[in-house]
């Protein structure tokens, strides 16, 4: 089957922009990267040019700048590499490494049998080994990707939990003191509860990995110097932290003295539109999606949680 790129413009300015905008981050990124990630960027940027003038030539267009959203993103994306730095850096390189297969591999199903097919098959081979190998092989410069995720997922949970938590708490009380204060409460308790789950969990995992690595030390009669990895406090201390950080997210408004908790829900929408898009990039995962599964989530929490209220208010005659 043939195509012809000229008739599929929407298509080619779409994979052309996404090129350009991996390359206008990766360029901004060494800009204001010290200097000893200018290797790793300065490999990576000339494969992205090699795509980005490949995908204009093969769809016969020209894209000199980038959309609102892309511009969007971008602002977004080079904001948290200065807030988080080295961490966030290599967290992004593979996060866009695994969006860009995911696309490229989505045209080959889609185009395989026409004329693009073998453009995306070269394009896959720069992402699968060349590209692949450049951001595996800086990985040592990494701070913790881990723990970057585990922020936002903190975050996450903080947010929406207690969002729901301070919607039922309105239903009930309908006094902006008494919602504050069991919200707060719920949030710290929350807090504590999430650091503990964190706590077991990474424990055990770091009890499964030392077994496994003593198990192969006695079979190799070798000892191997090797990093623990997993460290249960930390791990723990950083998602307690982060999802009392979302709490207050829906909390501070009622601390201002909202009587109602449409404050609240303006203020968490936002927050949690951002967190998702961010946790959507980083994961790999379709971004509209995750935004929208999170958002439909929260919307849920507080439904469910107010029609609650309003039922122990009501229906059995609660009274504060």
């Amino acid at each position: 089957m043939t195509l012809s790129p000229q008739s599929n413009s929407k298509l080619g300015f779409a994979v052309a922009s996404d090129e350009l905008f991996d390359l206008t981050l990766y360029r901004s990124i060494r800009e204001q990267a010290d200097p000893s990630w200018h290797k790793l960027l300065d490999q990576l940027i000339p494969i992205e040019e090699k795509h980005f003038a490949f995908w204009q030539n093969f769809f016969d267009l020209r894209v000199e700048r980038l959309d609102f959203w892309r511009r969007a993103k971008l602002k977004t994306m080079l904001f948290l590499v200065r807030l988080f730095g080295h961490g966030f850096i290599h967290l992004l390189l593979e996060s866009i490494e695994v969006h860009g297969i995911r696309k490229y591999l989505k045209l080959w199903d889609e185009y395989k049998d026409t004329s693009l097919g073998e453009a995306v098959r070269g394009i896959l081979d720069d992402e699968f080994k060349h590209e692949d190998a450049i951001v595996s092989g800086g990985a040592e410069r990494r701070i913790s990707g881990e723990k970057i995720r585990n922020i936002f997922l903190g975050l996450n949970d903080g947010l929406v939990e207690i969002l729901g938590a301070v919607s039922g708490f309105f239903a009930v009380f309908g006094d902006t003191t008494k919602v504050f204060i069991a919200g707060l409460t719920v949030a710290v308790a929350g807090a504590f509860s999430m650091a503990a789950g964190v706590f077991v969990s990474s424990g055990s995992e770091k009890e499964v990995e030392s077994t496994q690595r003593r198990k192969k030390e006695f079979l190799e009669r070798k000892r191997r110097d090797v990093d623990d990895g997993v460290k249960p406090f930390r791990q723990a201390t950083i998602v307690g932290v982060a999802y009392l950080a979302g709490s207050f997210i829906p909390i501070f408004p009622v601390y201002l003295g909202a009587k109602n908790i449409w404050a609240s829900l303006v203020s968490a929408g936002l927050v949690l539109f951002i967190i998702s898009f961010i946790l959507a990039f980083l994961s790999g995962m379709n971004i509209k999606r995750r935004v929208m599964t999170n958002l439909i989530i929260g919307a849920t929490a507080v439904i469910v949680t107010y029609a609650i209220g309003s039922l122990a208010k009501t229906i059995w005659g609660i009274q504060v």
